[in-house]
């Protein structure tokens, strides 16, 4: 990568984590892969419950495979044959969890997490339930400010995220969001976290690579 980038990212870096740890959450930094997990494995305790939210991001970092080859008590909503009451169930046990990990779908430099959501499954455990909430972000999803995370997930992450969910929306015939009224709408639930009242509950590692939409 360009030096120059380079020092531009790490600036961004910088100011996320400091925002973050203002907020009451804990800001980690991490190079590369390897590096994430093992820091994962050092935040979750061995037979804990673990629960994850739909994440592109968990998937390529390997994330997912640790936790059903790791010693935890695994809720695999991604387990073959699960069936839609089968999923719902896993995701009220997420509530329960000592730990529940996801991605976002955009971090601001003041340190708030901007997330849109189809049910809520996914968001709902990070604001409340769950003793530990991690989530784990590559670069591509740090923003300015909520302007433009609004702006990243509605006219990129969400019309990426429908065409992987094959859904018939406007927004994976023309590649950006028109606010639609479809039944196949996935922007749903909008919920930007700004703060903790528990103080580093939720732990943001933030990956040096692009990961995830």
């Amino acid at each position: 990568m360009d030096k120059n980038i380079s020092w531009f990212i790490e600036k961004q870096i910088d100011k996320t984590l400091d925002g973050l740890s203002k907020n009451n959450m804990k800001g980690i930094f991490v190079k590369d892969e390897g590096k994430l997990l093992t820091v994962i494995k050092e935040l979750i305790a061995e037979n804990s419950v673990v629960g994850v939210g739909d994440s592109a991001t968990l998937l390529e970092t390997g994330v997912l495979d640790l936790l059903r080859n790791g010693n935890y008590n695994f809720l695999d909503k991604y387990k073959e044959g699960l069936t839609s009451e089968g999923k719902r169930e896993i995701y009220i046990q997420n509530f329960s969890a000592d730990t529940f990990l996801s991605s976002t779908n955009a971090l601001t430099e003041d340190g708030t997490l901007y997330n849109i959501d189809g049910n809520g499954s996914r968001v709902a455990p990070m604001i409340y339930g769950p003793k530990q909430v991690i989530i784990v972000a590559g670069i591509n999803k740090l923003v300015q400010n909520k302007d433009d995370a609004e702006r990243r997930v509605r006219n990129y992450v969400a019309p990426i995220d429908a065409k992987r969910l094959n859904k018939d929306t406007p927004c994976t015939k023309i590649g950006r969001c028109v606010d639609c009224k479809s039944p196949n709408r996935i922007c749903n639930v909008f919920v930007t976290i700004t703060r903790q009242l528990v103080k580093d509950r939720i732990k943001v590692i933030i990956v040096g690579q692009t990961l995830g939409y």
